[in-house]
């Protein structure tokens, strides 16, 4: 179609443009059955024995957040105090 048949249709909302996308898998040069672990830590042993160099670690993730920390509680005496503020305020 022209470009201004086809900007006509489309304001009368009378087209509908689709992109259509196609990807093309085939097998890369590291494709395996097997799935590998992939080690988190280096050891001593590994270190010592030179077999790091052919093992596959793990990635960091520096974006990650990570586990949030555990809170502490409030002091027994500040509790109290709350309690006793809460209960005089709905007394008047």
């Amino acid at each position: 179609l022209p470009e201004r048949d086809r900007a006509e249709l489309k304001r009368r909302k009378l087209l509908l443009e689709v992109t259509l996308k196609s990807y093309w898998i085939r097998k890369g040069s590291a494709f395996s059955t097997e799935v590998a672990r992939q080690e988190t830590e280096l050891t001593p042993e590994m270190i010592a024995t030179g077999s790091w160099q052919q093992r596959p670690f793990k990635p960091y993730n520096f974006s990650a957040l990570g586990l949030p920390p555990a809170c502490g509680h409030l002091h027994p005496l500040l509790k109290v105090r709350s309690q006793l503020r809460q209960i005089f305020l709905e007394m008047g």
